[in-house]
């Protein structure tokens, strides 16, 4: 898949099954997130691969989550099941590190691009994924159950795996919409 054709049909892709990266995938992937750019050379960016038992882990660490944060009883009851959505799952976390030059917005930046750059190494090496975010990127609870500082920013969820349905998407929007001529 040469880069035009990537650029221009990358989809997300929610129905994931097995295969997930094999060891030579995750590899082009990893390599992906290190390519954004980087103001400073900070390397604002951390990531947290779960895969196989480790996404039961991650699946109670969302339910203690719902509970101790008092989420509504839907949030409670999917949450040990969300992580089985896909064979693997990389978190994305900006560790916000105090710079004159580089504020906290693009070291967040920087990572929301490093977690575009693994779901296009993904797409090219024909897998597929969906980037999720949501209540549980916002937690404080799964930050600290994580290991993280409250400062911490979880960017993303990547889950990455097979797409179990064969469905291009349509072109949902024209160029023409969204660029003007100043």
């Amino acid at each position: 898949m040469d880069a035009i054709e990537l650029l221009t049909t990358r989809q997300s892709d929610s129905n994931l099954s097995y295969p997930g990266p094999s060891a030579e995938q995750l590899e082009v992937i990893k390599k992906a997130a290190l390519k954004v750019p980087d103001h400073g050379g900070l390397k604002p960016w951390r990531f947290i691969i779960v895969k196989d038992d480790a996404r039961d882990k991650l699946g109670e660490i969302y339910y203690q989550a719902a509970v101790a944060e008092k989420q509504d009883e839907r949030t409670i009851s999917r949450a040990k099941a969300l992580p089985q959505r896909a064979p693997m799952i990389i978190i994305a976390v900006s560790p916000y590190q105090e710079h004159p030059k580089v504020p906290r917005i693009e070291q967040i930046e920087s990572a929301a691009c490093s977690v575009f750059a693994m779901q296009q190494a993904a797409f090219a090496q024909r897998l597929s994924g969906v980037w999720r975010t949501g209540y549980f990127a916002q937690s404080s609870t799964v930050k600290t159950l994580l290991g993280l500082n409250e400062q911490d920013e979880i960017v993303g969820y990547l889950y990455l795996g097979t797409p179990t349905v064969d469905c291009t998407k349509p072109v949902r929007h024209k160029p023409e919409t969204f660029f003007t001529e100043l």
